[in-house]
């Protein structure tokens, strides 16, 4: 770890943004230096102001990989900046076909600017990796899951509660866009991958994954209409527009209701909810 050069390099580019870029409001109170204020790369970043302070003052232990990856997060990093970040902390940089979590700092940009709308960023492999929180409010906190439950493809073929949000006579179409989506990512990645992990475990759990299997379901990266069985507001009917981008196989996710709908309103309500709440 080279104490020095990492904190440093972690001043010159929270130096290089402004508020406007990260999605936060510039505020009133008037900024002694350009660049944002350590609290903010801090809450960007997950993590305490004081955490994240002492490592710009080259104090206190090791970041971890995942605090690193936390931060380059929140800085909006691109990927050859994370691999310098996870070597300046003394790791490898990581290996990018099998983690996938680091978000396209173009994406990110885009997604900062949904404060309002239910949005979030997933991978090809369904693991969900942030929200805003009109989305958390309409489908759950889907971040904070861990091992294979992380993928939303594995939860939907292993646990009843992954589809209590979707009418049951949609399931068969989810289940097939899903089996789908995992062929895809098998097929692009071989064995030893993250995809064959999971479909792996499912060949050997779900015998309706195991089915679907051995059809070859093939589809694009396709985001239907959803229909969304919230448990205060009853049915939502809405439209998902995907931004996809290759270089990270990520996908942004937006959900949104034809104005004037009954699922328009219910979502209305629900932001003011979500806002209310947090």
């Amino acid at each position: 770890m080279d104490r020095a050069r990492l904190a440093e390099f972690l001043r010159s580019r929270r130096a290089a943004l402004q508020p406007e870029d990260v999605g936060l409001p510039r505020g009133q109170r008037r900024r002694r230096t350009g660049g944002l204020r350590r609290e903010e790369v801090a809450a960007l970043s997950d993590m305490s102001s004081d955490y994240y302070s002492r490592i710009e003052q080259q104090r206190g232990p090791q970041p971890s990989e995942q605090m690193l990856a936390s931060i380059a997060r929140g800085l909006r990093l691109s990927l050859a900046e994370r691999d310098h970040l996870f070597r300046l902390g003394g790791y490898p940089a990581p290996q990018r076909v099998r983690r996938n979590e680091h978000i396209n700092p173009g994406m990110m940009r885009v997604f900062d600017g949904l404060g309002d709308v239910a949005a979030q960023v997933v991978s090809d492999l369904g693991e969900t990796l942030t929200q805003t929180r009109l989305a958390t409010a309409l489908l759950g906190d889907e971040t904070s899951f861990t091992g294979l439950a992380r993928s939303a493809h594995y939860r939907w073929f292993t646990d009843p509660d992954a589809r209590r949000s979707y009418p049951d006579q949609d399931h068969p179409r989810h289940s097939r866009l899903i089996a789908s989506d995992l062929h895809r990512a098998y097929t692009r990645d071989g064995r030893g991958s993250r995809a064959a992990e999971i479909v792996d475990a499912l060949l050997a759990g779900s015998p309706e994954f195991a089915e679907l299997w051995r059809q070859h379901p093939v589809a694009g990266p396709y985001c239907a209409p959803k229909r969304i069985q919230h448990p205060e507001l009853g049915l939502l009917e809405l439209h998902c527009q995907v931004l996809v981008d290759p270089d990270q196989s990520q996908l942004l996710q937006v959900f949104t209701a034809t104005p004037g709908s009954e699922s328009h309103e219910k979502l209305r309500l629900l932001s003011v909810v979500a806002g209310q709440r947090l």
